[in-house]
């Protein structure tokens, strides 16, 4: 069997997703070949880094922009043709004539359109799985041509539900996370509280130094940030401070997750669920995308997480209030607990297992 994964560097959300998904699908079908494929790259070799570049700033100079065009298009139909669609079909039939797959699953909503698309331009039955990477039901994830859609709760398939996606065409598997966040190890204790403070993989935190002033002077809290991408705020804030270590990007975020108690983060799409399986309280900094918004909501709801506001000294006293809380900070890790035993991972394997046994049979 082979499994193709179709996905775009727009934040490292949709890709952390796809390289997750890999790695849960190779270990469960061994035999298995699994690719994924940036597609927005193999479709536009040379303006794809323009392209990203531009997506970059947009959403941090922009958001008003972006949030507006989110909202506008929530719920238009489905499947609605662009004149950009006719080149991206021609390049989709391209790869997949040349990697012949027999599933494909999209982990971004332009990915899984044209691939709908595709199918019913080719009449091919080509299983689809569509993974929704944010806790979001807006219409461009919806396409008729998807066989199943994995979402990341039960009220996101209520949701779907009611826009008309039959239920046995939806699994709440949460959103994919790497094994490693699955079966970490937490820190038990220890003379210190200790903080970790990320801002996405584009690396976007707060820039006055008054703010890393007053984290450095917690008391009796140790604070790691994680910059992600943006290499100036490393160079500027690296051994600056004796009480906040400063590391770069890193693929190995669940080493930090492990030895912290508590997590200050935009709320992310993965960030979230990798906060949930690794049972990790979280503040969320006042979102300013659509669907980090979105995302908050849910956390907020749910008890898995607290608010913590922009302005630096409000963001310092959320953090003071639940980071030497004992009973909160327990009672966030038994929800969390709650939420990962809904969620069926495991699924995913089976299903598309059956998904090509039929497209087997209806051929034979």
């Amino acid at each position: 069997m082979k499994i193709l994964i179709l996905t775009g560097r727009f934040g490292m959300g949709h890709w952390s997703a796809s390289q997750s998904l890999c790695q849960q699908l190779t270990r469960a079908l061994p035999r298995a070949q699994v690719q994924v494929t940036d597609f927005f790259a193999y479709a536009m070799p040379n303006r794809s880094e323009a392209l990203y570049k531009a997506f970059h700033l947009l959403v941090t100079y922009g958001s008003g922009l972006f949030n507006t065009y989110y909202k506008v298009t929530e719920h238009l139909p489905t499947d609605l043709n662009s004149p950009l669609d006719r080149p991206m079909l021609d390049k989709l039939g391209e790869l997949l004539a040349e990697e012949a797959p027999d599933a494909v699953i999209a982990t971004h909503p332009i990915c899984a359109g044209l691939t709908a698309r595709w199918k019913e331009e080719a009449g091919d039955d080509l299983p689809l799985i569509t993974c929704v990477t944010d806790l979001s039901t807006h219409n461009e994830w919806i396409h008729a041509g998807t066989d199943c859609y994995l979402v990341g709760s039960p009220e996101i398939r209520r949701r779907l539900m009611a826009k008309g996606v039959e239920e046995g065409r939806i699994l709440v598997t949460g959103i994919p996370v790497k094994e490693e966040f699955r079966h970490l190890s937490r820190r038990q204790g220890g003379a210190c509280r200790r903080l970790l403070v990320m801002g996405g993989g584009l690396g976007l935190l707060p820039r006055r130094d008054s703010f890393y002033e007053a984290l450095n002077a917690l008391e009796g809290v140790e604070t790691t940030i994680l910059t992600g991408n943006n290499e100036r705020l490393y160079r500027r804030l690296a051994g600056r401070y004796p009480h906040i270590e400063v590391v770069p990007f890193t693929d190995r975020v669940w080493e930090y997750m492990a030895r912290a108690d508590v997590m200050l983060t935009k709320p992310g799409g993965i960030t979230v669920f990798e906060s949930i399986f690794a049972e990790l309280p979280l503040l969320l900094w006042e979102p300013f995308l659509q669907q980090e918004k979105n995302n908050a909501r849910f956390l907020l709801r749910e008890g898995l997480g607290r608010a913590a506001a922009k302005e630096p000294e409000a963001c310092l006293e959320a953090i003071r209030d639940l980071i030497y809380d004992d009973e909160a900070l327990a009672e966030m890790g038994r929800r969390m607990r709650l939420a990962k035993s809904q969620l069926k991972a495991e699924s995913v394997a089976r299903l598309l297992s059956a998904l090509t046994a039929q497209r087997e049979e209806v051929r034979a």
